[in-house]
């Protein structure tokens, strides 16, 4: 595939900078990511320690044979039963595991086409997916996508090459731009449960699942099917919002569902306050089912530089 066209035809369009994504800021984001992993160890402040965080598998050692014991061998591989059995010391020997592979999620719908800060919800994603794919590759890992909109749904086999990345990447910008307001179709709910579906055919055990979206249309059988895919696997979920959910501007704005739009008054505060009411209980149920998982729940928002709050809530300190 040449890249270098692509580049050249994304420089040539007018793309309105956090309404698009951009080819070139998503492969800029490669020089952000150096400084910190989505692997087990973790600082304490991160999301990915503590109580609910989950106990990410990353590279571990194989299990390969038992032999008697040599000398020099470490004792700590000592297995005890086996000795005790054969009365004759034997050790347990591994091999490391040299990688694993990283899953994304990745989701373009219309639903996702929307924000009031910085970007809409649509580039926060891309950038997302971006940050996701660059730290896999760097980290010597093999790196996959799944990418869907409301009619599209595209898998890209996890490999451990730029090429790979770059298709990824290439796949998320042609969906993201293909995204604009007043379509005369709603966003398809039922898409999101199918990236999952077809996640599970890539996935068999030991994979890093990392989930990106504003998670629109889940329900019981999104729970089902994440939760079957979190028994050999670990799972991250980004939850992408905008602020306005949690604090409405006082002022009248006109909505859309893709079919009929109205106007609503957030001037009134028992308006606003229910907004934020549902919204808190729509975050609510998908940290429910996360943390029966033992998945992390990662909220990002539009404002703000993406990886910046990533390295936030990974406990990793900010750069000057």
């Amino acid at each position: 595939m040449d890249w270098s066209r692509i580049r050249r035809t994304r420089a040539k369009e007018e793309r309105p900078a956090g309404v698009y994504a951009s080819l070139e800021e998503l492969v800029r984001i490669r020089f952000k990511v150096s400084d910190f992993s989505l692997q087990p160890t973790q600082p304490v402040a991160s999301v990915l320690s503590g109580r609910y965080a989950s106990r990410l598998r990353g590279r571990g050692l194989n299990f390969e044979e038992l032999r008697r014991y040599q000398p020099g061998d470490d004792t700590r591989d000592i297995d005890w039963k086996v000795t005790a059995r054969t009365r004759s010391p034997h050790v347990r020997v591994y091999t490391e595991e040299k990688d694993r592979s990283v899953l994304l999620i990745v989701d373009q719908r219309s639903n996702m086409f929307f924000g009031t800060k910085d970007k809409l919800k649509s580039v926060t994603a891309a950038e997302i997916a971006a940050l996701g794919a660059w730290r896999a590759i760097d980290s010597g890992d093999r790196v996959g996508a799944i990418i869907f909109n409301d009619s599209e749904l595209v898998t890209i086999q996890p490999q451990r090459s730029q090429d790979t990345v770059m298709n990824i990447l290439g796949t998320v910008v042609r969906m993201n731009h293909s995204l604009k307001a007043g379509t005369d179709h709603a966003s398809n709910e039922k898409q999101l449960n199918q990236a999952i579906k077809n996640a599970q055919s890539l996935v068999t055990h030991d994979v890093l699942v990392v989930m990106v979206s504003d998670y629109f249309g889940v329900d019981k059988e999104t729970e089902r099917l994440t939760t079957r895919m979190a028994i050999h696997n670990d799972i991250i979920a980004f939850l992408i919002h905008d602020p306005i959910r949690m604090h409405p501007v006082a002022r009248k704005l006109t909505l859309s569902d893709g079919h009929l739009q109205m106007e609503v008054d957030f001037s009134k505060k028992q308006v606003r306050e229910k907004m934020v009411a549902e919204y808190k209980a729509e975050q609510e149920q998908i940290a429910h089912f996360l943390r029966k998982i033992s998945a992390p729940l990662l909220k990002i928002s539009n404002q703000g530089d993406v990886s910046q709050q990533v390295r936030r809530l990974l406990g990793v300190p900010g750069r000057r």
